[in-house]
């Protein structure tokens, strides 16, 4: 084998090794964006936050995305999140779902008569399907159930957003949201606490902070390891 011969069989080895990880690469990442994924949509003018969205994969791989004022005297932002959902409410999620067949059809109840409580989109996509439906009120039950959790979770999240703000700029309010905070997660009106873990762990290891505010934090934190097992 002449030396020529051989750097070309080496070159073609490489070529055929980077096109085999591109190939792999561009495998990878069909497959995620093939995953089914389910997302909630909220938007109401004038209320705060006015917008927001949670989506989430079939593995439980969550985003929420908030559009709000964190004070009255604070201007408008946008506040992004990624966390892990528990198993329990991605399961709940993915057969409320099916229920609601995907939100292939019509969700919106038609009753003219209902108070407007924000304008709700809820939206399936997978390799093979893609359903998006509107709704301020639906009967479906499933459709329901699927809008209280999500708000459940919003409600979490917007904690979250507060509490790094105010562990920023405001410590002494800390006390009442986390007191705040705690009242709703006992009454089962916010969930998945495990998503603003770290902006609790903050408060938890800051030692400027009051010891009884380090405390709540502290035990919401468990609060939500318990109930994401």
């Amino acid at each position: 084998m002449t030396r020529a011969f051989s750097i070309q069989v080496c070159l073609a080895m490489f070529a055929f090794a980077a096109t085999s990880s591109l190939s792999l690469s561009q495998h990878s990442a069909d497959a995620a964006t093939s995953l089914p994924v389910i997302t909630f949509t909220f938007d109401f003018p004038q209320s705060n936050p006015e917008h927001y969205s949670i989506s989430v994969d079939a593995t439980g791989h969550a985003r929420y995305e908030c559009t709000g004022k964190i004070t009255e005297d604070s201007e408008e932002q946008v506040y992004k999140s990624e966390f892990e959902m528990s198993a329990e409410s991605r399961r709940r999620i993915f057969e409320w779902a099916k229920q609601a067949q995907y939100f292939g059809g019509k969700l919106d109840s038609g009753n003219r008569k209902v108070a407007f409580a924000g304008r709700k989109i809820l939206s399936y996509q997978d390799s093979q399907r893609s359903f998006t439906a509107r709704y301020n009120y639906s009967n479906v039950a499933a459709v329901q159930q699927l809008t209280t959790l999500f708000q459940n979770m919003a409600g979490t999240l917007e904690y979250g957003s507060r509490l790094s703000y105010y562990h920023r700029y405001q410590k002494l309010a800390l006390d009442d949201e986390l007191k705040h905070m705690e009242a709703q997660a006992k009454g089962s009106e916010i969930s998945e606490l495990q998503a603003v873990a770290p902006a609790l762990q903050e408060i938890v290891e800051d030692t400027s902070v009051l010891n009884g505010v380090r405390a709540r934090a502290k035990q919401l934190i468990e609060m939500g390891n318990n109930a994401s097992k």
